[in-house]
């Protein structure tokens, strides 16, 4: 039977969100002077003669991404002690006055010539406090912040992710700073219109809520955009919208799920022997791609401008582990039957032509067209026929990975039990887990 027309719209993604989706893993590069001073956030009085790498090698970050499966990256062009990765006009305190490259090097240049060469898209980060310029704390720093953003969003092509943090500390000056983020977000959309935005609440993608590489589940990826009013402010409820999503939600805001590698966003030589373990990476995945988000990992580079060999050596192995969990798809070329069963529920049933053990199920919705389903269970059976219930969820998305007890079955069966609106068909991968 055919699946039911929708009664109503549903928000869907943008051509631009769609794509930002399903490039699924992100590779975040902390990069500045925090390198050179082993500090997390610097104070703004860095020299800029600090920042030396003595072979940066942008390339080498984009091999080992796209050999882990990345297929994005987001460069950190200015963090919050305000020094800047590209020769700024609007202020010294960038690489122009470094010796690196004699003073005439530009690492956002190197980076996204380093991204289109390795087939990567390329993301910019750029920190609205800024802990160097003399003009923070005043209605003029916005117009140097988006002369920064402008600066950052035409002199080097397409960038295909604006990301901003709703950071905001005192200045040199002792002030806080009054953002004014339509104005930021106007410009995006002025120099790069295909560019998803970044910030805690979007507009595009919202941040996930926490840093620990978890997204919520269930994650929809639908918001109420009164909930979270601008970036920054913090509430319990806040939250809890982040990391949920809402499922009458009127925007589509899908979530980004950052972590880094290491304990610390930026490189520390004393945490070499403390990158995260294939095993917890591999957790960190179903965790966040896994329930419908995308993972944007930090990597981060070292003060010689390379990736550690400890971090380029776990991402090869995380993505061999990977790699095996998902080889082989016991659904593959099967063909499910699907029927509507009420007009907020259906039944998908693969038989997958032989017996097979089985611990892992992937379930996608066609996001194009929004995300529907509310709750579900799946079954499985063997060849008595007898359905056991393996697993249950309460929404599906993009992508949802179950893991479940390994049982013997032949077919399987998901039950869509509830729904917003009437169901779609489903992708389903069957893999022993």
């Amino acid at each position: 039977m055919a699946w039911a027309r929708t009664p109503r719209a549903r928000p869907a993604p943008s051509p631009a969100q769609l794509a930002w989706q399903r490039e699924e893993l992100s590779c975040f590069l902390h990069f500045g002077v925090n390198s050179f001073t082993d500090r997390e956030w610097g104070d703004g009085t860095e020299a800029a003669r600090s920042f030396a790498p003595g072979r940066l090698d942008a390339r080498q970050w984009a091999r080992a991404a796209r050999a882990a499966g990345f297929r994005a990256m987001i460069l950190t062009a200015k963090h919050h002690d305000g020094f800047c990765l590209w020769p700024s006009g609007v202020t010294d305190h960038s690489v122009a006055k470094s010796s690196w490259r004699s003073g005439a090097g530009d690492v956002v240049g190197e980076f996204t010539d380093a991204c289109r060469a390795e087939g990567l898209r390329a993301g910019l980060y750029l920190s609205p406090w800024d802990r160097n310029a003399a003009v923070y704390g005043t209605p003029r720093y916005n117009d140097f912040y988006c002369d920064q953003l402008a600066e950052l969003l035409t002199r080097y092509g397409r960038i295909t992710e604006v990301w901003f943090d709703g950071a905001n500390g005192e200045g040199p000056n002792g002030r806080r700073q009054a953002y004014d983020w339509p104005r930021i977000f106007a410009t995006v959309r002025r120099l790069q219109p295909d560019a998803v935005i970044f910030s805690d609440a979007g507009p595009d993608v919202r941040w996930i809520g926490n840093e620990t590489g978890s997204a919520g589940d269930p994650n929809w990826s639908t918001m109420d955009p009164a909930v979270v009013p601008a970036p920054g402010v913090w509430s319990e409820a806040i939250g809890r919208a982040l990391q949920h999503g809402d499922p009458a939600g009127s925007v589509w805001r899908p979530g980004e799920t950052d972590t880094s590698i290491r304990p610390g966003w930026f490189h520390h030589p004393a945490e070499d022997d403390k990158v995260k373990s294939v095993a917890a990476l591999t957790e960190i995945y179903f965790n966040s791609v896994g329930r419908n988000s995308k993972l944007l990992l930090n990597v981060p580079p070292t003060r010689d401008g390379v990736l550690h060999d400890n971090d380029v050596a776990r991402l090869a192995s995380w993505h061999d582990r990977l790699a095996a969990l998902f080889a082989e798809d016991f659904a593959a070329g099967r063909r499910p039957t699907q029927h509507i069963t009420s007009p907020r529920s259906a039944v998908v049933e693969v038989d997958l032509g032989r017996r097979v053990t089985a611990g892992l199920v992937r379930l996608e919705e066609d996001i194009a067209h929004g995300q529907r389903v509310a709750r579900y269970a799946v079954l499985g059976a063997g060849e008595s026929g007898a359905w056991t219930e393996l697993v249950r969820g309460e929404t599906i998305g993009y992508r949802k990975l179950d893991r479940f007890a390994p049982a013997s079955v032949r077919r399987l069966r998901v039950v869509v039990e509830d729904a917003v609106v009437a169901p779609r068909p489903l992708a389903i991968g069957v893999y022993a887990g």
